[in-house]
């Protein structure tokens, strides 16, 4: 049962799986419809919890991968061999069964979606969800800010949203790259023509892909300029977004307009 609300805090609300999606072998994207859901800003995240029928009940934060809307939202999970949540959710979860969850959390890396400016997000492994709220939104709301993302993953399989990303950048004013870090594409999409000093978005024929970690020639091609003044979004393993948080101060972002959200051990 959800509990009662609590003036100045968020309540647990229940939810019940309308469906799941799997992403890749490890990742799944599971859409909850839960009454009374608020709705949330793009790149906030949401308490989940399961309860055991001897009353035993664990949680976990989630981000939450769609666009913001009232009594519906998407969370997408990779799973962790020892975790106590995340199995059920990419393994056994299915339409009908319910849980309780509780946000949207978090306002600080959130994007606001009325803001013109362009926007760059830089993604390692499933730090892409909350970034894949912001793309959403992007659409929903019909902005019309450029936006770029770096999305680090170790092979071509590991990326969740493959589909949808290719699918945006062929309709919308997204640019993509991809860098894989342990096995090179078999066949990886020519780099398209390089964007102009401007701020009118180019539509490339196909994302961009690298070999390797981030450094600061990908960097240098895939990223707006600093002068371009762009909100900067970063999201992932702690070294992956240490390491990029490097990279844009040294390129000239100002550390004020980067917001990073990581996970795992500093």
């Amino acid at each position: 049962m959800a509990r009662a609300a609590v003036p100045g805090r968020l309540s647990w609300l229940v939810a019940t799986v309308k469906e799941t999606k799997d992403e890749t072998a490890t990742a799944r994207t599971v859409t909850f419809d839960a009454p009374g859901w608020p709705g949330h800003q793009p790149g906030q995240h949401v308490t989940v919890k399961l309860t055991a029928a001897d009353g035993y009940s664990t949680q976990r934060d989630y981000s939450i991968a769609s666009a913001p809307a009232a009594g519906t939202l998407d969370i997408t999970v990779q799973r962790l061999e020892d975790g106590e949540v995340s199995p059920y959710l990419t393994e056994i979860a299915e339409p009908g069964d319910q849980l309780e969850v509780r946000g949207p959390i978090g306002g600080w890396f959130a994007w606001p979606s009325n803001d013109p400016r362009p926007l760059l997000l830089l993604a390692g492994g499933s730090g892409v969800v909350p970034l894949m709220s912001m793309i959403r939104t992007h659409a929903q709301v019909k902005s019309q800010a450029p936006v770029r993302l770096i999305y680090s993953a170790r092979t071509p399989a590991d990326v969740i949203y493959a589909d949808e990303l290719s699918e945006r950048v062929r309709v919308s004013p997204l640019d993509v790259t991809y860098l894989y870090t342990r096995v090179r594409p078999s066949a990886a999409p020519a780099p398209g023509t390089p964007p102009p000093n401007g701020h009118t978005a180019v539509l490339l024929r196909a994302p961009r892909t690298h070999t390797g970690r981030l450094n600061a020639a990908v960097l240098a091609e895939a990223a707006f300029p600093p002068e371009w003044n762009p909100l900067i979004f970063a999201c992932g393993p702690s070294g992956f977004v240490e390491a990029a948080s490097d990279l844009l101060i040294a390129a000239g972002h100002p550390p004020f307009t980067i917001k990073t959200e990581r996970f795992g051990p500093s």
